[in-house]
């Protein structure tokens, strides 16, 4: 499966060490929807380029759209897209039966509390050892899939590709639109 990750890229880095396409930020994590630093370092990933990029860029909603948001901790924002075997398996969140088989509600998973979020992702972790990660949907748009992806995953995953992502990107103008920043 292709799943893309929008994050801070160092071009410089190799793929796996800081700020590389492959690199799970546990030292950066904690605010994260999925966040358990103490126990696991995680990526967060979508199955659509856009998704991942809204994520990113939400935080800006109502501000002008310049090239300064396209900056995190003076580095250019990037687009990455990755493989994951298909036959990966992952804990799906938009499967209704899961969701019973885990004592879990549709409000609860779609939260933006982390006080919610945090402790299911624990125990999904916890629950499931053979599982790469989590597949939930977008709380900005219900069809775009995310995947939360465990560091154990670490060994399954290859880089395809990664470009850094400029005012210009069809996929940056298309977030910008669906975030309402204001295009100068």
């Amino acid at each position: 499966m292709i799943l893309y990750r929008c994050f801070a890229w160092n071009e410089r880095a190799r793929p796996d060490r800081p700020d590389g396409a492959l690199w799970f930020p546990r030292p950066y994590q904690g605010d994260g929807r999925h966040d358990n630093a103490d126990l696991y370092g995680c990526l967060y990933l979508s199955e659509r380029p856009l998704s991942c990029i809204v994520e990113q860029l939400a935080r800006f909603r109502g501000q002008r759209f310049s090239a300064a948001l396209l900056r995190r901790r003076n580095l250019p924002l990037a687009l990455a897209e990755l493989e994951l075997p298909d036959e990966t398996e992952l804990v799906d969140l938009d499967d209704p039966v899961v969701l019973r088989r885990e004592r879990l509600r549709p409000s609860g998973v779609a939260t933006r509390d982390r006080e919610v979020t945090q402790p299911q992702a624990r125990a999904l972790h916890e629950a499931h050892p053979d599982t790469a990660g989590v597949r939930w949907w977008s709380t900005f748009e219900s069809l775009w899939a995310n995947v939360t992806l465990f560091d154990r995953a670490a060994p399954l995953l290859r880089l395809a590709s990664v470009r850094a992502l400029g005012l210009d990107d069809q996929e940056i103008v298309a977030a910008a639109d669906v975030l309402g920043l204001r295009v100068p």
